[in-house]
């Protein structure tokens, strides 16, 4: 099958707002768009109920207008859409992902709130599509870059840095010609962090230069790959998730991993991708793998 960028769209502003971000991300990837819609209970409000094949016109109309839309903007750009089926919203965008380069979708979900980035449907497609799935918010194409010029961000888990996550980060910083951040939040041991007294500036001093070296050492090979590509290191004490949401204001995309081995009591983001996604300033990126 062709490569393809895929978005979902409920006719919301917010939905069109993503589509339009993966339009241009498919015109940078030389890609065609796939426009599509879940169908859920939200379809049937404006239905006459004695007529379930309106139900279908309206959607099939939604989708239409939605490609007319975004065809505006990106004249040049091949744009199919297309129904999806019932079911589960979260389950059946996730399935139909599977053949997508990157499932883009907004803000708004059945769980939605106007001060996070996403609600229970797209929390659920990121926990458990197995193509990296981007979640945008209105607000954020109202930003622009930062003064120093555009940035990725990524966040290093450097004690098992991902291939996948780092490689989707260079790439997206390469197509973009920005400069790609490479974030990585420690804490210090307990037995000083927590213990009431402050230690020494020179064992301070030890631990940050552990940790970034750990952080140089998870870049490398990939400076070497991506020759153009400007890398920032940024080694700093704090959590993962807080240093990646600090470090993604006025980022054109924050990249975050998600392990695909399931939670016992099902699947889940783990704790720095559910925390960045939800506070980050920027688009954000959730790139699973093993």
């Amino acid at each position: 099958m062709t490569p393809y960028v895929m978005a979902a769209v409920d006719g919301s502003p917010q939905s069109l707002t993503a589509a339009r971000w993966a339009a241009d991300e498919a015109v940078r990837r030389g890609l065609h768009l796939r426009l599509v819609h879940a169908r859920t209970w939200e379809d049937d409000i404006d239905a006459d109920p004695g007529q379930p094949a309106d139900v279908r016109a309206l959607t099939t109309r939604m989708l239409m207008d939605a490609r007319q839309e975004v065809s505006r903007s990106f004249p040049g750009l091949e744009i199919r859409a297309e129904l999806i089926g019932d079911g589960v919203p979260a389950d059946v965008l996730a399935g139909a992902a599977a053949t997508a380069e990157l499932l883009v979708l907004g803000s708004r979900g059945l769980g939605g709130f106007d001060r996070l980035l996403l609600g229970s449907v797209g929390q659920g497609v990121a926990a458990r599509c197995d193509a990296p799935v981007v979640l945008v918010r209105a607000s954020d194409t109202e930003r622009t870059d930062a003064p120093e010029g555009p940035k990725v961000v990524v966040g290093i888990d450097t004690r098992a840095p991902s291939d996948a996550v780092i490689d989707f980060a260079f790439r997206e910083a390469a197509a973009r010609g920005a400069v790609l951040h490479a974030v990585h939040g420690w804490e210090p041991p307990p037995v000083w962090g927590y213990a009431g007294w402050v230690a020494p500036q020179t064992e301070t001093e030890q631990f940050r230069s552990i940790e970034a070296e750990l952080l140089s050492e998870a870049l490398t090979g990939w400076r070497e790959k991506f020759p153009d590509t400007v890398v920032v290191e940024d080694s700093r004490i704090g959590t993962g998730a807080g240093a990646v949401v600090d470090a993604s204001t006025g980022a054109a995309l924050t990249v975050v991993g998600r392990r695909r081995r399931p939670h016992p009591v099902g699947l889940r983001l783990g704790p720095v991708a559910h925390a960045v996604i939800h506070h980050a300033q920027s688009p954000v990126a959730v790139v699973p793998h093993d």
